[in-house]
């Protein structure tokens, strides 16, 4: 059983707060988790996180670093290690890193 499907069993997704993207995700933590919004902006990407009531925590424009090219439109899940100066994506069974370019907030 991967690190994912435990926290996934031990701290159950909350509801998703009214006023985040329906396209945001919950990634479980270690005692909390938070939720995360990827959009595409030009050649980079913004991605946001969210605590679980819906505060935003972090936001900034990320490069994609390794793997193939994300598709916004096929599904896909937060993993580990994502915080906000790196996130890391699971798309179709490959890994897929982004690490920070600019801060927003």
């Amino acid at each position: 059983m991967s690190q994912s499907e435990i926290y996934h069993k031990i701290l159950p997704n909350p509801e998703r707060p009214g006023h985040l993207s329906v396209n945001s995700k919950w990634l479980s933590g270690e005692g909390c988790g938070s939720w995360f919004n990827i959009e595409k902006v030009e050649s980079r990407f913004l991605i946001s996180r969210y605590s679980p009531d819906g505060k935003l925590e972090c936001s900034g424009i990320f490069q994609q670093v390794i793997g193939e090219t994300i598709n916004l439109n096929s599904g896909y899940d937060f993993t580990y290690l994502s915080h906000c100066a790196e996130v890391n994506i699971v798309q179709n069974e490959n890994n897929l890193k982004f690490k920070l370019i600019s801060k927003n907030i």
